[in-house]
């Protein structure tokens, strides 16, 4: 069965081309996500195996959101989208749970690779 994903990201054209590379791979989209609020929601929701979310959001940021899905789920496998030049932001997210990161612009390959590391972390 594939695995279950939660793109969490404001701008749509970067959920619609995570979407591509993830349902490309043999994920499964169950929700997306405009915000951090609603990334929460989602997450709590559908529970899905692994979460793309942007560190920089509206209404509740990439790292406030990944702390309270870590709360409710300290399982939560969950990769970080970040911009070049993030970096202190990154390493923030990665003290707080996430298992991985990747950096805008990105490539497929790059999304893959990270959410593979991401999702084989969260089985050990």
């Amino acid at each position: 069965m594939p695995y279950s994903v939660l793109i969490a990201d404001d701008a749509a054209f970067m959920r619609e081309m995570l979407r591509e590379i993830l349902t490309g791979a043999g994920f499964r989209v169950v929700a997306e996500a405009e915000d951090g609020v609603q990334a929460v929601a989602s997450y709590r929701e559908h529970q899905p195996d692994l979460v793309t979310l942007d560190i920089v959001m509206p209404r509740k940021s990439g790292i406030d959101t990944l702390r309270e899905i870590r709360e409710a789920d300290p399982n939560a496998c969950v990769v970080m989208c970040s911009a070049l030049g993030q970096e202190a932001l990154v390493m923030e997210a990665l003290d707080a749970g996430a298992r991985d990161y990747v950096v805008k612009p990105f490539r497929a390959d790059q999304v893959l690779a990270a959410v593979t590391r991401a999702v084989q972390k969260a089985r050990e």
